[in-house]
């Protein structure tokens, strides 16, 4: 069956690294008879609003919403308007972000291996905000026991089938309910209701506590569960200890459709020089593959990346000289 894959590269240096994941998915379908793609190609992000006036097309939230699969590079200063109504096209609930070292690369703890999962429709990026005078504005934080318990369930199922680190069978809460009482603590209590129902262990860390602890021991957290700005902040936080953004891809998931992009932005200061790392990107294809279960071919292809980072070549950002499209011929060669 042909699984139709929506291509929107963005802006930046998604216009590279995306190229780069659609040519390994290419030679992923070439070489595994069960792996048919149709890939179609839609626009978005600042030079779509320069020209149009409007940086996401309602042609491409229909080609999103009517994919089996979204791969997304990057939006500039348009990305709240580009990135939050694509998630909301492919129904997202949840993010998933893996951070993780790989052997070869420079990094600051390379015992990390975490798996943050991430809240995707609600908190602050709810876009509740008002100018209200001169001098006063406000953000409204919403917090929902339903989308809270999505998310559990979510994690529950996540830590059963074995996809995350090995770290046991539970998962980490992040939050910061001592000061967010009612929002934060409905979250909090509707995540460990959850788990209290699929015998799920969900200990549980304050967040400024936890960005203290994660950079000094992060091999004691495995698989960690929060609420939508803190997964935000975390997540980069770990991009730090094992590399850079370069490395991290994302999953957007939700019912019956799904977005993949790298965690990084745009990074306008080397966009347009070729030398952008395309391995999150990659990466968040061989995530793709696996949301479609094609599991053997995204193990494939993450083994490909890693044999490529520890062997060379690698781009500036990894302390190499090699072009984005040098690193990727070699991911394809070790395909």
């Amino acid at each position: 069956m042909t699984e139709r894959i929506a291509v929107v590269p963005g802006d930046g240096i998604g216009q590279e690294v995306v190229p780069a994941a659609v040519e390994v998915l290419e030679a992923v379908e070439a070489a595994n008879a069960d792996v048919d793609f149709e890939f179609v190609e839609a626009d978005a992000g600042d030079a779509v609003a320069d020209a149009t006036g409007v940086p996401l097309p309602d042609a491409t939230y229909d080609t999103v919403a009517a994919a089996d699969a979204t791969l997304f590079g990057a939006a500039g200063e348009t990305a709240a308007d580009v990135i939050l109504p694509l998630r909301e096209a492919v129904g997202s609930f949840v993010n998933v972000r893996p951070a993780r070292a790989y052997p070869g690369v420079d990094a600051v703890r390379p015992e990390t291996d975490v798996v943050f999962l991430r809240e995707n429709t609600e908190g602050v990026y709810a876009g509740h905000e008002n100018r209200l005078s001169e001098d006063l504005s406000t953000l409204t934080r919403v917090v929902t026991s339903s989308a809270s318990r999505q998310l559990a369930e979510f994690a529950c199922e996540f830590v059963d089938d074995d996809r995350g680190p090995d770290h046991g069978d539970g998962f980490t809460v992040v939050h910061k309910s001592n000061v967010m009482r009612e929002t934060d603590g409905r979250f909090l209590e509707a995540v460990h209701d959850v788990a209290d129902d699929h015998g799920v262990d969900a200990d549980e860390e304050l967040m400024d506590a936890f960005a203290t602890k994660l950079p000094m021991n992060p091999s004691q957290y495995g698989v960690v569960v929060t609420p939508n700005l803190a997964g935000d902040v975390l997540s980069d936080l770990a991009a730090g200890l094992v590399g850079g953004l370069g490395l991290l891809p994302s999953a957007n998931i939700g019912e019956e459709n799904a977005l993949f992009e790298p965690v990084h932005g745009t990074a306008p200061d080397i966009a347009g020089d070729g030398v952008a790392n395309p391995a999150a990107a990659v990466l968040s294809a061989a995530m793709l593959l696996e949301y479609l279960g094609h599991d053997a071919a995204g193990q494939q292809v993450r083994d490909a990346v890693e044999a490529v980072l520890a062997d060379g070549p690698r781009t500036p950002d990894l302390g190499g000289d090699a072009s984005t499209a040098a690193v990727s011929q070699a991911i394809v060669e070790h395909l």
